[in-house]
C-alpha cells in the first residue's frame, strides 16, 4: 500500500514539473511572438517614416545601387598603373588616422580604467560614489562621436584633435562599461589579504586586481583600437583629418577622382585587415597564452 502510494505522488510531481514546463515554455514562445511583432512594426514604421522624408523614394532608386561602385570600380581599372602613386601619397593621412586612433584608445582605455575602478562594487573607493561616476559612463557612451566631433569642429576648428578628442570621450565610456564588468568577477580573495595586512586602496587595487584583469583590459583595448581605426576614418569626412578626409575630398570631384578614391579604400582596407591580424594574434596571446 505503501509503495502504491509513493509511485502515485511520484506521477503526481512528475505531471506537475511536467505542466509547469509546458506552461513556462509556452510563456516564452509568446513573449517571443510579441518581441518580434514589435519589432516588425517598428521596422516597417521607421522605414515608412524615413522613406516619407527622403529626397527620393528608395524603391524608386533601388535599380542605380551599383552605378556608384560601377563606376568607381571601371576608373580604377582604367587608371590603375597611377593607384600605387595614389596609395602613396595617402600614407601621411593613414598614419595620421592611426595616430588619432591611438591617441583616443589610450586616454579613453585610461579613463575607462579609472571609472571602472571607482564604479565596481566592492572595490570603489567612494561607495556611495558608483552611480554618479556608472551615469558619467552612460553619458559619453551614449553620444555618438559625431555629435561630439562637430561641436569641437565649430568650437576649435576643423583638424585631428576634434576627432582625438571625440573618439577618446566615446571609448571612456565604452570601456568604462565593459572594464568594470571584468573588475566585477575579480577574485577578492587577494584583495581581502592584503586589506588584513594593511595596505591602503591603491596597493589593492594594484597587487591584487590588475594582475587579474589586465589580460582581459588589453585584448579589450586592442579591439577598441580596430574600431576607432574606422570611427577616425568616417570622422574624417565632417572636416576631422585623416585618411577619410582625403576619401570625402576625392569624392566630391566626382569622376576623374574615383583613381584616388579606389586607391584610399584599398590602403584602408588593407590597413583595418593588418590591425585585425595583429590584434587577433595579441588577444590569443594574452588570453591563452598562443599566438
Amino acid at each position: 500500500m505503501t509503495d502504491i502510494t509513493s509511485s502515485q505522488i511520484d506521477r503526481e510531481r512528475r505531471e506537475t514539473v511536467r505542466e509547469d514546463y509546458l506552461q513556462m515554455t509556452q510563456r516564452r514562445r509568446l513573449y517571443s511572438g510579441l518581441l518580434i511583432l514589435i519589432f516588425a512594426v517598428m521596422l516597417i514604421s521607421g522605414f515608412s517614416i524615413a522613406e516619407d522624408r527622403n529626397a527620393g523614394g528608395f524603391l524608386e532608386g533601388l535599380h542605380r545601387l551599383f552605378d556608384f561602385p560601377a563606376d568607381l570600380i571601371s576608373e580604377a581599372i582604367e587608371k590603375a598603373a597611377k593607384l600605387p602613386g595614389h596609395m602613396v601619397d595617402a600614407l601621411p593621412a593613414l598614419i595620421e588616422t592611426l595616430n588619432i586612433a591611438a591617441v583616443a584608445t589610450l586616454l579613453g582605455c585610461a579613463g575607462g580604467v579609472v571609472f571602472s575602478l571607482l564604479g565596481t562594487r566592492g572595490l570603489a573607493y567612494w561607495p556611495r560614489l558608483i552611480p554618479f561616476f556608472r551615469r558619467i559612463t552612460d553619458i559619453l557612451r551614449a553620444i555618438p562621436e559625431v555629435v561630439v566631433a562637430l561641436v569641437l569642429i565649430f568650437i576649435m576648428g576643423g583638424g585631428p584633435v576634434p576627432a582625438m578628442i571625440a573618439i577618446a570621450l566615446h571609448t571612456m565610456g565604452a570601456m568604462g562599461k565593459l572594464f568594470s564588468e571584468v573588475t566585477e568577477n575579480t577574485d577578492m580573495k587577494p584583495v581581502e589579504g592584503l586589506q588584513s595586512v594593511g595596505a591602503n586602496w591603491g596597493q589593492r587595487i594594484w597587487l591584487g586586481v590588475i594582475p587579474q584583469v589586465l589580460p582581459n583590459y588589453l585584448s579589450y583595448g586592442l579591439l577598441r583600437f580596430e574600431i576607432n581605426i574606422r570611427a577616425s576614418a568616417i570622422l574624417g569626412f565632417v572636416g576631422a583629418g585623416g585618411i577619410g578626409y582625403e576619401l570625402k575630398n576625392a569624392l566630391t570631384f566626382g569622376q576623374g577622382k574615383f583613381d584616388e578614391a579606389a586607391a584610399v579604400f584599398v590602403i584602408l582596407f588593407l590597413t583595418i585587415v593588418a590591425v585585425d591580424q595583429l590584434s587577433s594574434s595579441l588577444r590569443n596571446y594574452l588570453t591563452k597564452g598562443t599566438f
